[in-house]
């Protein structure tokens, strides 16, 4: 009896080389998309605390030469406080000038906003305080709108990788309004006399921006502008200095 022998042939298909190039492409797409997804996750958030500490740091120049410009250099701290005295000498009242300090709030307001535009625009040359600032940041820079270069090797957190990689951007744009107030603090200062402080708030809105995210940020200042002893006796009445004065908002053109 003669045996048959069943044999099966296997043809493997070939595939061809356009689902080839097609698998490869959904391959890198994929990779891509979680190097990203990393990278936004658990990269940037770190990238962005020191970005936003950088531009902090940035914009509080742009606001206390501000203020040192258009109001300590400005006040006369003889017209600040207004004190009216008793026909023993005594204190009756200590007021304060709202309408003069406010003036020179506005300017410096207008000021601060100017210079951030003009800043996030590049135009340093007209910028005010630009002497300040390029003793600390790079004028070249500067003029393409970035505030600071950040290497990439930060992000492995080693002062040894502290200075490698590519370098990344660090841009600021005024997003919000720019909020101004003065506020007064009174303390006891020896044997009946008072130390009365007196401080601008600056508060502005600031986008951060970095290569693929940004976000944005809100820096508050409270700069101190100045300083008046009140020596005698010092009165219940302070007239406005138990409050803090209306809040200035100049818009974000």
């Amino acid at each position: 009896m003669n045996r048959i022998h069943l044999k099966k042939q296997f043809q493997l298909r070939k595939v061809k080389p356009i689902n080839l190039i097609a698998i490869f492409l959904v391959i890198i797409l994929i990779g891509m998309y979680l190097i990203f997804g990393y990278i936004k996750e658990r990269i940037m958030p770190s990238l962005f605390n020191y970005a936003s500490l950088e531009a902090k740091k940035f914009s509080s120049i742009i606001i206390n030469d501000a203020i040192d410009k258009y109001i300590t250099d400005q006040i006369d701290i003889d017209n600040l406080f207004l004190i009216t005295n008793d026909s023993t000498g005594e204190i009756n009242s200590i007021d304060f000038n709202t309408s003069l300090i406010n003036k020179y709030l506005t300017n410096a307001t207008k000021s601060i906003q100017k210079n951030l535009k003009y800043i996030e625009k590049g135009n340093i040359q007209k910028v005010e305080y630009k002497a300040n600032l390029l003793d600390t940041y790079d004028e070249k820079a500067l003029k393409n709108g970035v505030i600071y270069y950040l290497n990439s090797g930060f992000i492995f957190n080693n002062p040894i990788f502290a200075n490698f990689g590519s370098q990344i951007p660090i841009k600021i744009a005024l997003t919000g309004d720019v909020i101004s107030n003065i506020s007064t603090e009174l303390t006891n200062y020896g044997i009946n006399n008072a130390l009365i402080k007196v401080y601008a708030n600056i508060k502005i809105t600031e986008q951060v921006i970095l290569p693929y995210y940004d976000k944005p940020i809100e820096l508050e200042t409270k700069v101190p502008i100045a300083l008046k002893l009140v020596n005698g006796v010092v009165p219940s009445y302070y007239g406005n200095l138990n409050t803090t004065s209306p809040s200035l908002t100049l818009p974000n053109e």
